[in-house]
């Protein structure tokens, strides 16, 4: 049986937005059947009607860190409390908490989510959970004789969650928590697998760690007896790009989403168009606002073409998993950017990085990507601080 329903703004992300709009959708299954402007005098919901939202970076599986981190300590601070926090919680309370903050998302229109695990606390829930989720199984290890270790763990982990009909496979954390070695292995097993995510270029510690060898994070690792990256002189993104060349030879025709990019910069721009030609540059602003009260170069970013997704990082980072809240920090950071363009970072792109796009991101007949109703719009159409979101189908 067919539904239809009508709002003052429709996004189908696939035309420009339609003015007092309807969709219309088989109930039983969620398929769009078709979208259009609605009749002179037919009555619409206020609001924006827009597809399903793809979280493309959280760590759900930290949901149990909610509002026990200080915010400002900049990333050396935040990893600190990581190491200090990250364990408090036994294997039911976390899997409890995993399962109501995934119930939330999907209930404020999160249709698909790209997450980093450690574990396998959430693994029971995204097999029966309806989002769809693509986990990349996180790994650490600063000294080169961790290596063989980690990946073996890694690999088994792989399998649990082959068990559990989960997409997964391993990845690369970052540059500073990592051995050259470690790195590059994993890398490998992301591209073999034909996904890779990687927190990129995500604080100024990060870049003075590799291009000079001191600041924050330089002294954080040091005093944790860990080895730190060779000192290189250029960005970490440019490093990890060589570490991506001693693991397979470029170029890189998977998808490879680069995660914060908080000092991306134009000359790494063009070092990661020349070799990879799938990539994506996934923003998380709350969560850098919450962490060093910083955020992207998203202008650069939009006048270089890039492919940008959004996501909301961890409970661990931000107050909550909310993609409309996400949105409405963007918007006031550049309110030049249209709502249409932000509202593609938040579904159609996420969904193209995922290579779900003929089911996910965009409304067109056919698909099953969600229906989600964006309402407190202000008099252009726009988000505001009041905006909420709320699963139709």
């Amino acid at each position: 049986m067919s539904r239809r329903i009508a709002a003052s703004y429709v996004y189908t992300l696939k035309t420009g937005p339609l003015r007092n709009g309807f969709v219309e959708y088989d109930e039983t299954d969620g398929t769009i059947l078709s979208v259009g402007e609605c009749a002179e005098g037919e009555d619409v919901l206020p609001g924006a009607l827009v597809p399903g939202f793809v979280n493309t970076h959280c760590h759900v599986e930290l949901s149990h860190l909610h509002r026990k981190f200080r915010k400002g300590t900049g990333m050396a601070g935040f990893i600190d409390q990581i190491n200090e926090l990250r364990d408090w919680a036994g294997r039911e309370v976390k899997q409890q908490l995993v399962k109501e903050w995934m119930d939330k998302m999907w209930a404020d229109g999160v249709s698909a989510m790209a997450d980093i695990s450690n574990d396998d606390s959430s693994f029971d829930i995204k097999k029966s959970h309806p989002m769809y989720t693509r986990t990349f199984l996180e790994v650490f290890g600063s000294e080169p004789e961790m290596c063989k270790g980690v990946m073996a763990e890694v690999t088994a982990l792989k399998a649990v969650a082959g068990q559990a009909g989960i997409d997964a496979a391993p990845t690369p954390h970052s540059c500073y928590t990592m051995s050259p070695q470690l790195l590059s292995a994993s890398a490998s097993a992301g591209l073999d697998a034909g996904f890779l995510s990687y927190h990129s270029q995500e604080s100024q510690e990060e870049e003075d760690l590799l291009i000079s060898g001191s600041g924050a994070m330089y002294e954080n690792r040091k005093r944790s007896g860990m080895s730190t990256p060779p000192v290189t002189g250029e960005s970490s993104l440019k490093y990890f790009i060589d570490r991506l060349a001693a693991a397979q030879p470029a170029p890189y025709a998977q998808h490879i989403l680069l995660v914060h990019n908080v000092c991306l910069s134009q000359s790494d721009i063009e070092a990661a168009k020349e070799v990879m030609e799938n990539v994506y540059f996934a923003i998380c602003p709350l969560s850098n606002i919450f962490i060093h009260n910083a955020l992207p170069p998203v202008d650069l970013m939009r006048e270089n073409g890039l492919d940008i997704t959004l996501g909301t990082d961890s409970l661990s980072s931000n107050e909550d998993l909310d993609m409309v809240k996400e949105m409405y920090c963007i918007h006031s950071a550049f309110p030049h950017v249209p709502m249409q363009e932000i509202l593609t970072w938040a579904s159609l792109n996420g969904a193209r990085f995922l290579g779900k796009e003929d089911r996910f991101g965009s409304l067109e007949a056919g698909k099953q990507p969600g229906l989600v109703l964006v309402d407190n719009l202000d008099e252009d159409g726009f988000i505001t601080a009041e905006s909420r979101s709320r699963r139709i189908i």
